[in-house]
């Protein structure tokens, strides 16, 4: 079923309205009144995402948080972990002359003011 961008967009800032409200309300960690309001924030999201695809082939920058999905991900070992890690091994630099060159300096300006 085909539903029209523009009542499911209603449908999304009423249930933004909603969810501020409850949150305002909170009265603990686990309120019904929040939990619930959540959920129907994530339904009307879900169905104005899906209208806007259908009626334009467009879609918003947003994607819902999954707790089973975030789960998951901890049980997965992360194949990127090391991509941004390099191993240098020394033996491998190479040193550069002109720093060789500013410590024969520096040690030869020391020398000669303690002479």
């Amino acid at each position: 079923m085909t539903t029209d961008p523009r009542a499911a967009l209603d449908r999304l800032v009423s249930a933004l309205e909603a969810h501020l409200a409850a949150a305002n309300q909170r009265r603990g960690t686990d309120d019904p009144a929040v939990i619930r309001a959540y959920d129907i924030l994530a339904d009307a999201f879900e169905t104005y995402d899906q209208s806007l695809y259908e009626a334009y082939e467009e879609t918003t920058p947003f994607e819902l948080y999954d707790e089973d999905d975030e789960d998951q991900d901890d049980d997965e070992p992360d194949d990127d972990q090391d991509d941004d890690v390099v191993d240098i091994d020394e033996d491998d630099l190479v040193t550069d002359d002109f720093d060789d060159h500013v410590d024969d300096e520096l040690e030869q300006t020391l020398n000669n003011s303690s002479s």
